[in-house]
């Protein structure tokens, strides 16, 4: 279902790409984590860990307009986390969860132009989470496995271009979002979802 709803995602993003004007698109991939931090719950004062899984975000961004050293962009990141596993004592939660972010954003590059530019970024957009339908330890999870969320993203990052049109970037977000359907109230209604990846990109 996430590779599905990726290539409903991305699919539009390619084709605005390939009927853009040269040299003024960018794309990257990057690989890296997700972290998010661990939520007690109140009725047992027991802590759910979120694992750190390996995950990946595709973004594809536009420039707008220069001004001196700093450049505008408009970028669509979108972020996927196949399976982040969950450890909870008591049990009873779903034993993984998962997500799609797409967040269209305004970024800011300084020294646009350069070989070398750090960049923030900012903006909102669409979550999908996705529950699993197996409980931790066992047991068929009795609640939803799929939902919907709003999701503000921020961001900063480095990129470098070392040949021609090809780049690395470096990049951390942030894609503060619903929380999932744990099957337990954790007394929270918003998560932060912190990204720390690095990749490749390419300017066309």
């Amino acid at each position: 279902m996430l590779a599905k709803r990726l290539a409903v995602l991305v699919v539009p993003v390619l084709m605005l790409a390939s009927s853009a004007w040269a040299q003024k698109n960018e794309i990257s991939v990057t690989a890296g984590r997700f972290f998010v931090s661990t939520q007690t719950v109140p009725s047992s004062g027991d802590p759910i860990h979120f694992g750190n899984p390996p995950s990946f975000t595709v973004d594809y961004s536009r420039l707008l307009v220069t001004r001196k050293i700093f450049g505008i962009r408009a970028e669509i990141p979108v972020a996927v986390l196949p399976k982040m596993d969950l450890n909870y004592y008591p049990g009873g939660i779903p034993k993984d969860i998962g997500a799609i972010f797409a967040t269209p954003s305004i970024r800011l590059n300084i020294f646009s132009g350069d070989s070398v530019t750090p960049w923030v970024s900012a903006g909102g957009g669409y979550g999908r989470l996705r529950e699993s339908s197996s409980l931790y330890y066992y047991g068929t999870n009795p609640g939803p496995t799929g939902t919907n969320t709003g999701v503000v993203q921020a961001g900063a990052g480095l990129d470098v271009w070392f040949w021609h049109r090809w780049g690395a970037r470096f990049e951390a977000r942030d894609f503060y979002s619903g929380v999932p359907n744990l099957d337990v109230d954790t007394g929270r209604s918003r998560q932060h979802n912190y990204y720390v990846g690095a990749g490749i990109m390419h300017r066309f």
